[in-house]
């Protein structure tokens, strides 16, 4: 296939294969390990899977900027290769599938969220491929028995207990909790996660209600949920769906004494889109450019991946940008312990666990959940995200009260 027509391919979104990746003969030439990435590059989690592909993309410049993989005698060029599924989960499986029996992929990174990683782990399980779970917390997705799945996120439980230990230390008077949660897996499970947190504090859960994926209109569950008169409300989603009930919050006069919205917050085109409402909002994620980390993996540290994110995309990544490249980094680890790119050798590596990344320490609990690290918990505070916890990062304190 001559690069310009993979250069068409890539703008159709039916498949991209980053420009810097010189075209190969076959795997068979010995010198390129191909990844497959279905992503949420159209509809309405395209927001995220861009994010994603640029997490990769950055990891993918400098691996092979740096000569490629080292696996034993050989090194490899590494070439990604995406297809949108255009953020409908059926379609990911279909495209999981395509890749790994069409494109002949060596290993798979996941598509976005806990709802299609869960559904794609079962072609990767099928076909015995090694799958890196960039952004799957929820621990549905690893309760199957599956060998060849590993995520990068910790259980939601540890998003929802600092919080929580947070508003009963600081707020004892808080003690009525309202969640309304996105019907899908993460966002669900995570709101499941609130409420159990809650519950275990001695708070009441005076509203719980789900809303349904693509809702474009949240004013009368905002209604209900202030007729409850919550102290501390609870709302899951992804970006789109929590700009738009923050607006409808606003403009409902909604208001509490710790509004905590998952995921959104973290990213700043959500501040950007909501304005002063974003003030005060807690919220909490896997990552932050403020952390510290020395790795082993091709960055060195966690500034170094920061600055040359900064230098590709000219602002500083988000968490889910940066888990797209730590997926990277950790494979790039297995197969380089591993001395090849064999499926059972990479796989033996990844359970190993121990890898030293700009995101952190990794492991891999017996499910193939990460179990390593703490997550920090931020606040929104003059337009800025701030880091509460935990302590060793910790850049501000908890400020109380939600307009």
């Amino acid at each position: 296939m001559h690069i310009s027509r993979r250069k068409i391919l890539a703008a159709s979104g039916a498949v991209g294969v980053a420009a810097l990746i010189p075209l190969r003969a076959s795997k068979a030439a010995g010198d390129v390990l191909r990844i497959g990435a279905p992503l949420p590059l159209t509809g309405a989690l395209s927001p995220e899977g861009t994010k994603l592909r640029q997490g990769y993309e950055v990891w993918l410049e400098a691996v092979n900027k740096a000569g490629g993989i080292k696996a034993g005698s050989s090194t490899l060029k590494v070439e990604l290769v995406f297809n949108d599924y255009q953020s409908n989960t059926p379609k990911a499986v279909q495209l999981a599938e395509k890749l790994v029996v069409d494109d002949k992929v060596d290993f798979l990174f996941s598509p976005f969220g806990s709802g299609a990683a869960k559904a794609a782990s079962a072609v990767a399980e099928k076909h015995g491929v090694p799958m890196l779970a960039s952004s799957a917390s929820s621990a549905e997705v690893f309760d199957q028995g599956y060998k060849n799945l590993f995520g990068l996120y910790t259980d939601n439980s540890t998003l929802s207990e600092p919080l929580a230990d947070l508003v009963a230390q600081r707020l004892p008077a808080v003690r009525r909790v309202a969640i309304l949660a996105r019907n899908d897996l993460y966002p669900l499970s995570l709101a499941g996660e609130f409420e159990k947190s809650a519950k275990k504090r001695g708070l009441e859960v005076v509203y719980f209600e789900k809303y349904a994926i693509g809702a474009l209109d949240h004013s009368a569950a905002l209604a209900q949920m202030r007729a409850a008169k919550p102290d501390w409300i609870v709302v899951t989603g992804y970006i789109n769906d929590l700009i738009l009930a923050r607006k409808q919050m606003g403009d409902l006069a909604l208001s509490a004494s710790v509004v905590t919205m998952i995921n959104g917050p973290a990213y700043q085109e959500w501040i950007d889109a909501v304005g002063p409402l974003a003030e005060n909002i807690t919220t909490a994620s896997w990552f932050h450019p403020v952390l510290r980390y020395r790795s082993e993996d091709i960055f060195g540290s966690t500034e170094r991946f920061v600055e040359l994110f900064k230098a590709r995309h000219g602002s500083e990544p988000d968490f889910t940008q940066a888990s797209g490249a730590a997926v990277g980094v950790i494979l790039q680890q297995a197969v380089e312990r591993a001395g090849s790119a064999d499926r059972a050798a990479v796989r033996a590596e990844l359970a190993k666990g121990g890898f030293k990344t700009f995101f952190g320490p990794i492991s891999f609990g017996p499910s193939g959940m990460a179990n390593s690290y703490v997550p920090p918990a931020y606040q929104i505070q003059d337009g800025k995200v701030r880091v509460l916890l935990p302590d060793e990062v910790r850049t501000s304190d908890f400020r109380a009260g939600v307009k």
